[in-house]
């Protein structure tokens, strides 16, 4: 669920944070377009396991919150195009530090999730 408003004391910096990035695929998309501006169909096969209705989902509101912006070419078949804004580049960092502990930990994940299963 989305909020309106952010009026709590404690850990609110992060919630919002959350919110925007949170799900499992908008930190993936926010990834994929550090390396650049990306057309829908490029998400969506570097991200072969989303469907077509949550990328869509998960790009709007990256666009609402004006961390994607959307371009829209006025030509048929219409051509889309979605790259970060100048707010959705300040996630980088997030998202290298993600990639780090993503990439130093994998095995580690791997291994605790095969014993759960």
């Amino acid at each position: 669920m989305r909020h309106k408003r952010y009026d709590c004391d404690f850990g609110c910096p992060v919630e919002a944070c959350v919110e925007v990035i949170g799900g499992k695929w908008k930190g993936v998309i926010l990834f994929h377009l550090l390396g650049g501006t990306k057309r829908f169909n490029e998400l969506s096969r570097l991200m072969p396991a989303v469907t077509q209705r949550m990328l869509t989902r998960q790009l709007r509101e990256l666009e609402a919150d004006q961390v994607v912006a959307r371009k829209v070419y006025p030509e048929v078949p219409p051509k889309v195009e979605y790259s970060l804004t100048a707010f959705g580049k300040t996630l980088e960092p997030v998202l290298r530090t993600l990639q780090g502990w993503g990439v130093n930990y994998l095995e580690q994940i791997t291994q605790i999730r095969k014993e759960r299963a």
